[in-house]
């Protein structure tokens, strides 16, 4: 009997532990960072790779366990949320606590051995997700513009981490992945809208699930589409990209653009999903082709 016990735990902790560090999402940031690595690299060394991606795993998963700790009331006020380890009553915040400082310092150290200036945005990503973008996201939609900050930041902070430079090419990437996030986080607050309301978090830009968060979305698609293609013509550096690799990207951008026009049109919450599960993949894709295209080149 005890040992059937101790085996339904296992799978509990595990299954917390991937939650309070929102696993899912921390390995698509990990992906992005290890994509803005290779395009920096004349030669790959997978020490650094390895490396870097420990480093983002743990610093999204710091910003993620300090966010649920800090949220942890509001979350327990929604249906998405109320099954968190915290709410739920699964984890202490004293755990979670701990879980999110040694992930901060592992995260913070990890990326050190790199370079310094890999650690610095690190932190700066950490610091303005969870004492900027967190406590604003209950008074003021502004909150996406800030929590677009530290979201863009592990595409730059592989090339970075890469070079131990900051310019025109990590600028880039990270321009490109900042207005990437407004479509996106705009989906997920359009179909999340009722949820979110019950925890009073303002994610729209007017508030409401309107026209003109619908304009404002296609807005936000269309710069992402012009800054995507930014590197074909020459003056990102390093950074470029060849005719054929724009046309896919920007047919890519065309394809986001197609779901954002049909939310405008539809304005369901169900076009809303459609488009954020299209601009998560959209992100993926984009990386892929710009790391393939360099190395094809």
């Amino acid at each position: 009997m005890g040992k059937s016990k101790s085996s339904a735990a296992t799978p509990s902790v595990i299954s917390d532990f991937k939650e309070i560090s929102k696993m899912r999402l921390s390995l698509s940031v990990v992906f992005s960072s290890l994509a803005g690595y290779l395009l920096g690299v004349d030669t790959v060394d997978f020490q650094t790779l390895i490396l870097l991606a420990f480093g983002g795993y743990f610093m999204v998963g710091a910003s993620n366990a300090f966010n649920q700790i800090i949220e942890k009331d509001l979350d327990a006020l929604m249906s998405r949320t109320q099954n968190r380890p915290i709410p739920s009553g699964r984890m202490s915040v004293n755990t979670a606590f701990v879980i999110a400082s040694i992930f901060t310092l592992l995260g913070i150290m990890v990326l050190y051995s790199i370079n310094k200036q890999t650690a610095m945005f690190g932190a700066i990503s950490i610091f303005l997700y969870t004492c900027v973008y967190t406590p604003l996201k209950t008074k003021t939609p502004l909150a996406v513009f800030v929590g677009a900050i530290p979201g863009a930041i592990p595409f730059m902070l592989g090339w970075v981490a890469a070079t131990n430079d900051f310019g025109i090419e990590p600028g880039t990437l990270f321009a490109l992945q900042f207005f990437w996030q407004f479509p996106h986080f705009w989906a997920i607050g359009w179909f999340l809208y009722d949820d979110y309301k019950k925890a009073g978090f303002f994610m729209l830009p007017t508030g409401k699930q309107d026209r003109g968060t619908a304009v404002q979305t296609i807005m936000y698609t269309i710069w992402t589409m012009l800054v995507s293609i930014i590197p074909v013509f020459g003056f990102t550096g390093k950074l470029q990209l060849s005719i054929a690799a724009a046309v896919i990207v920007f047919g890519l951008g065309v394809w986001m653009l197609y779901y954002a026009v049909r939310l405008f049109k539809l304005m369901t919450v169900k076009a809303a999903r459609q488009l954020m599960i299209v601009s998560v993949s959209y992100i993926s894709l984009l990386q892929i082709v710009y790391v393939l295209d360099k190395f094809i080149r």
